[in-house]
């Protein structure tokens, strides 16, 4: 009886409670209402919408370029540096260099652009992001550390187009744009990415961070196996992009159409991870390729065959280093471990010049030639034979357009179709290529053969690449 006492609520008490409950659930339904509001009347942003806002960018980089590269080849000209005609190249007159410093200033010009529009409002419709700088309120810009990798690069080239310079000279560029970029911590999570798979939870509970005492003086030295393994990845990325680049920058138009395609490719990864506020990387990400397609399609037009202006060491090796760093960029993130696999999607968006440089580096290694020493057996050389000079550049185009597909689609999934696709053709085109040189080898053995250079009947020499009879540089005659 005393128990149920106890359990006995007034009338009061009870209608009270009830009164709370239907409150409570009113509020819940207001909540909800106001909640379906506030989606219906917030902004819905797209990629397109985000690429409207920073649209400005990639204006200005095309103004620029296209205005500042008639003003650097009538400077060519002016200071003679230019490619003459000779017995290897196609080209009747001379052609101007300093294409690539034209490039330079309309990335340059991009860049800055950006900056001016943190404090003079409208430039750049920037995109809603929780990833802002406490100063400004605006997203993070371009650091300086890429603005100075471009500019070092760019400058060695250009002493390299007009003296010429050691090729460790130019490796030295690079490696130090290399090291700007891992002081700045840009691409150094694909590290973590890399050594994951292989070291697992030491990433997370930091045991990969190594303290030595010095005897002398007691000093502490630190060893981060996760920071010096993204700085040798960062400088083989580098060192890699830049010379791949440089290697397909034979055919009027080729490497400035296929680097603007492949931008474009990373572009779309960049917007998708700008629409997802993936980290502080995002705007510039976008800056960096805007600014970068704007310039290519700035030169394209005084490039494209017949060119009346090359790009020089200057500008290829500054495009490629460009492109690498916005691949590297994917790596970064707001999360403690790197994208690795939006990484891969990159290089597979750039793979033109990379399947390129491997069959060359193959392709000298079975003719026992030099890495330095050029041939006539990459890509855009055989499609030439083929198609002639526009014929092969527009096929180029095309590849790079199914590649850049296959690299935005490993970027949204179905990793394991892409992988098997990338490899199937970049697999076809590697075979081919090598068939093709290898038959052109044979054919010039019994070309010799039948000029009684060689003795009929025995063995075939080892694979010797005979000197190319084809410019590096294949060009239309309109000066």
């Amino acid at each position: 009886m005393i128990a149920g006492a106890q359990l006995k609520v007034p009338q009061g008490v009870a209608d009270r409670i009830g009164q709370l409950g239907d409150e409570i659930a009113r509020l819940a339904e207001k909540q909800q209402e106001l909640a379906e509001l506030a989606m219906v009347k917030a902004p819905q942003h797209s990629r397109f919408e985000i690429l409207q806002g920073y649209l400005g960018v990639a204006i200005v980089a095309f103004l620029i370029t296209l205005v500042a590269t008639p003003l650097a080849r009538r400077v060519a000209i002016q200071l003679g540096i230019i490619d003459r005609p000779s017995e290897r190249k196609v080209h009747r007159v001379p052609i101007a260099y300093l294409g690539g410093v034209a490039v330079f200033l309309g990335i340059i010009g991009g860049v800055i652009y950006s900056y001016l529009a943190v404090p003079i409002e409208g430039l750049i419709d920037w995109h809603s992001t929780a990833y802002v700088m406490k100063e400004t309120g605006s997203p993070y810009l371009v650091p300086p550390s890429i603005v100075l990798g471009i500019t070092v690069i760019m400058v060695v080239g250009l002493i390299d187009d007009m003296v010429g310079i050691m090729p460790r000279v130019k490796l030295g560029g690079q490696l130090f744009a290399a090291a700007a970029l891992a002081y700045d911590d840009i691409g150094v999570k694909v590290a973590q990415g890399v050594l994951a798979p292989t070291l697992g939870e030491l990433l997370h509970n930091r045991e990969l961070l190594w303290v030595f005492d010095l005897p002398i003086g007691g000093i502490s030295l630190e060893l981060d196996l996760i920071y010096w393994t993204g700085t040798a990845i960062i400088a083989i990325f580098v060192l890699g992009g830049c010379n791949a680049a440089n290697l397909i920058d034979g055919l009027d138009g080729l490497l400035t159409g296929v680097t603007a395609i492949a931008v474009m490719g990373l572009l779309v990864i960049a917007l998708s991870l700008a629409l997802l506020d993936d980290g502080p990387r995002d705007a510039q990400r976008v800056v960096l390729g805007l600014a970068v397609v704007g310039a290519c399609l700035g030169f394209l037009p005084h490039n494209f065959n017949p060119a009346s202006i090359f790009l020089g060491d200057c500008g290829s090796l500054m495009l490629g280093f460009c492109t690498i760093v916005l691949i590297l960029m994917l790596g970064d993130s707001g999360q403690a471990i790197g994208r690795t696999y939006l990484v891969i999607a990159g290089l597979i968006i750039y793979a033109i010049p990379i399947i390129d440089t491997v069959l060359a580096i193959f392709r000298r290694k079975l003719a026992g030639k030099k890495m330095s020493e050029p041939d006539s057996d990459h890509l855009h050389h055989m499609l030439k034979r083929a198609m002639g000079v526009k014929g092969a550049v527009l096929t180029l185009y095309g590849i790079g357009v199914g590649f850049a597909v296959l690299g935005i689609a490993l970027s949204l999934g179905r990793a394991r179709w892409i992988y098997a696709l990338s490899m199937l053709f970049a697999s076809y085109i590697a075979v081919y290529s090598i068939k093709i040189a290898r038959r052109k080898h044979l054919e010039e053995q019994a070309a010799l053969r039948a000029a009684g250079a060689l003795p009929s009947g025995g063995p075939t020499p080892p694979l010797k690449a005979a000197e190319p009879t084809e410019p590096s540089r294949v060009t239309g005659t309109t000066p």
